[in-house]
Parts: C-alpha cells; structure tokens; sequence
C-alpha cells in the first residue's frame, strides 16, 4: 500500500490526529492483506519525519528528485517501509 498523502490543518498538529490517521492506516493495509506501507517525504518535513518513525516507519532509501529543479535544488526525498509480513 503505498500512502500518498496525509496532513493535519496547523491550527491541529500536535493533537494526535496525524498519529491516529497513521495508525488507521497500517490497520487497514493490514486488514487488507498487504505486506508492506510505503510513503514519500521531502527531507525538510521534520515533523513529519519524526512522526513515521515514531509509528515504526523504517528509512527504506532517499534519492535526489527527478528534475531540473530536483537537481539544481538537491531536493532529497526519503522513501519510508513499514514492513507488515509476519504481524497479526
């Protein structure tokens, strides 16, 4: 399953909203029979950063963005794996 996009308005970050989406989430890919989540994120997403690994999100691999701008921006995105083979 691959998580395309999640956000919490800022006036709400900090009240476990992304925490609790993240975690429907892997519920519903495991219910789903999937093996494994996978996500990507700009280096700059700190925050956001922080919260994949807090859900157990392992760094999977990062790669320089595809483009012009990409390159001339060294715009590094990190692609996260929640591995789900094996869990209940």
């Amino acid at each position: 399953l691959t998580l395309k996009r999640m956000a919490v308005r800022k006036g709400y970050r900090g009240s476990g909203i992304a925490t609790a989406l993240g975690r429907t989430v892997l519920a519903f890919a495991r219910q789903s029979g999937c093996q494994a989540v996978v996500l990507n994120t700009l280096m700059v997403q700190h925050e956001a950063r922080a919260l994949y690994e807090r859900l157990g999100f392992c760094w999977h691999r990062r790669y320089v963005l595809p483009t012009i701008y990409g390159h001339l921006a060294n715009c590094t995105i990190t692609v996260y794996r929640y591995d789900l083979s094996g869990t209940p």
